[in-house]
């Protein structure tokens, strides 16, 4: 006689099991090893970014001076009243805009002629990436220091090519009012075209080739291809790097404290050389972190109209 066969009982899985399962990929202790590795950048961020934001709002309604402890008192809004009043804050205002003109266009549009140039060189790329990038991980000393020597009257190297060509050489760039900023945008081209170069050369590298050999095959020219295909699919790479090189421009700081101190006068006091003039040397701290404010307002606005384009743009590319 044989033994009846077991009867298995089939396991059921509840709905409240599932939905755990399918809540998070992370399990508990895989959450906290994740919040393990974020919380050294994240006390970075509090310590030197979130909380000084937040101690210059805080401090932009008070007298806060550096030689008294605390805040001092209240002033509300008189300190933003002072500095929009101020004829050097609409002038380093101003000096700050000319520098994002004169330094702009030319990171723009260089970097894009560039970038197409080295995408057409089937070899050795990597050499015009290396010679064009390495300026950049230079720090801003070094690139001060260069071109103050470069700028240097009767033994600097644009004074040798000035009487190269016949051309008395005068009192030097950075000594006069009038081409001071000239000569500190220049440095700053030099300095930063291999970050917008890199950008634009993977954007670049995105676009398939068959489009333009298609393109070619239908007889369109090199302009052509670049006007209908490569300048539309790299219109938010362009918006990018528009919007980057507006503030790293309007947050202009090293090369004229190195250069030329906000000289000669004021000529090229810019936004951030008055804020730390008037907070530090002034020791008005209040002050200083109103205009702070009104810069950061300005970058905010710039960052939002970006935001605006660039889903603009992606709707008309949807």
């Amino acid at each position: 006689m044989t033994a009846a066969p077991a009867m298995t009982r089939a396991t059921r899985t509840s709905p409240h099991t599932l939905a755990t399962k399918r809540r998070s990929p992370l399990s508990g202790g895989d959450s906290r090893g994740a919040w393990l590795f974020l919380a050294p950048f994240g006390l970075f961020y509090v310590a030197f970014l979130l909380g000084p934001t937040v101690w210059m709002l805080i401090t932009s309604f008070f007298n806060t001076s550096t030689v008294k402890t605390g805040l001092g008192s209240f002033a509300g809004f008189k300190n933003y009243g002072e500095m929009l009043g101020r004829a050097d804050f609409w002038s380093a205002m101003w000096h700050t805009l000319q520098f994002t003109l004169y330094t702009t266009p030319p990171l723009v549009v260089l970097a894009f002629v560039f970038a197409i140039l080295t995408n057409r060189v089937r070899r050795g790329q990597w050499f015009f990436r290396l010679a064009f990038f390495l300026p950049y991980i230079l720090p801003s000393a070094t690139i001060s220091l260069i071109w103050v020597f470069i700028f240097t009257p009767g033994s600097g190297l644009w004074a040798s090519a000035q009487q190269a060509v016949g051309i008395t050489p005068g009192a030097g760039v950075l000594a006069s009012p009038a081409t001071a900023m000239i000569g500190i945008a220049i440095a700053t081209v030099w300095w930063t075209l291999g970050f917008n170069f890199v950008l634009y050369l993977a954007g670049l590298q995105e676009i398939p080739r068959e489009l333009y050999e298609a393109a070619a095959v239908d007889g369109a020219t090199t302009w052509e291809q670049i006007r209908f295909i490569t300048l539309p699919l790299l219109g938010r790479t362009t918006t990018l790097v528009i919007l980057l090189q507006i503030i790293a421009s309007l947050k202009i700081f090293d090369q004229v404290y190195l250069m030329t101190s906000g000289g000669p006068g004021i000529s090229t006091q810019v936004a951030l050389t008055l804020i730390t003039g008037t907070a530090f040397t002034d020791n008005r701290v209040g002050a200083g972190s109103a205009a702070s404010v009104l810069l950061f307002i300005v970058i905010i606005v710039i960052a939002v109209v970006r935001q605006i384009i660039d889903r603009s743009l992606a709707r008309k590319a949807a």
